[in-house]
């Protein structure tokens, strides 16, 4: 599919923080907001990644820097936090987007359920949980010195919607980034009125490396799984990580500026459908 989003001035001036920015969504993601006109910061474990997407962004004119960090580690982000504002003066966004499903963290379907792995969905929990958390507590406090209007987008899932199975450490770390997304919310308004908004953007079943297993074979066809995904889904497919950048921009917009503490599905229907 092709990158729908034209280039546009929807976040000049503006620098923005993207946690998970060396994977699927968050390329998409770093890449919408420098076609928007922002100063992409692009973090993640993967040093090299991050460096050639920035490399990228910077030779087609934009503005980015690359950003190696754990999003569990108070340490590393202190660190990037202080390249960000050394290099730019300021930090106007937060996308975090680091987690997803990991293979510790996933029942099979004739594992005895008494016997799961909790510890590995516990690791997965605390990735989609409190990589959204403390990401937000050190960047956002920089946000908020540093910031006129600031906006930090969590990513939600169908997972914190209804019960998906075999993923439950992935579902309860996703329930709680919509409690906490509220619940913050609330919080920076009632200390920083409308200059601090959070809201949560909730993608539908989009193809990645982390799930790709789940919902596909090896010939490339959809598993049962991924079959009753679709079946699911009223428009009949998966997403496509660019369908996501026309509703990240405007929530990390001015555009958006009455807007705290929602979710906006981005789900091809998933969430309203059914079954009938």
């Amino acid at each position: 599919m092709e990158n729908t989003l034209k280039k546009n001035d929807r976040l000049k001036d503006k620098v923005i923080v993207v946690t998970g920015g060396t994977g699927i969504l968050g390329g998409s993601f770093v890449n919408a907001i420098a076609a928007s006109g922002g100063t992409v910061c692009i973090l993640g474990r993967n040093d090299t990644v991050a460096r050639e997407r920035a490399t990228a962004i910077t030779d087609g004119g934009g503005r980015a820097m690359a950003l190696k960090a754990d999003v569990l580690n108070v340490e590393e982000l202190a660190e990037a936090c202080n390249k960000v504002l050394h290099e730019f003066g300021k930090i106007d966004g937060l996308v975090n987007a680091a987690g997803g499903i990991q293979p510790e963290g996933v029942l099979s379907p004739g594992d005895d359920i008494f016997k799961m792995n909790v510890e590995g969905m516990r690791n997965v929990m605390e990735l989609n949980c409190w990589g959204t958390i403390v990401p937000t507590q050190v960047f956002g406090k920089s946000m908020a010195e540093t910031s006129g209007k600031g906006s930090i987008v969590n990513i939600s899932s169908m997972n914190s919607k209804k019960a998906i199975t075999r993923v439950l450490g992935y579902n309860i770390g996703k329930a709680a980034v919509d409690c906490y997304t509220q619940w913050y919310a609330v919080e920076l308004a009632n200390r920083y009125g409308d200059r601090i908004r959070m809201n949560a953007l909730a993608p539908g079943f989009f193809l990645t490396e982390q799930n790709r297993k789940l919902l596909m074979d090896e010939d490339n066809h959809y598993t049962e799984r991924g079959q009753r995904i679709i079946n699911q889904t009223p428009f009949r497919r998966l997403g496509h990580p660019d369908e996501l950048q026309g509703a990240l921009v405007w929530l990390l917009s001015d555009e958006s500026s009455f807007v705290t503490g929602a979710m906006i599905c981005v789900d091809g229907g998933f969430s309203i459908y059914g079954g009938v």
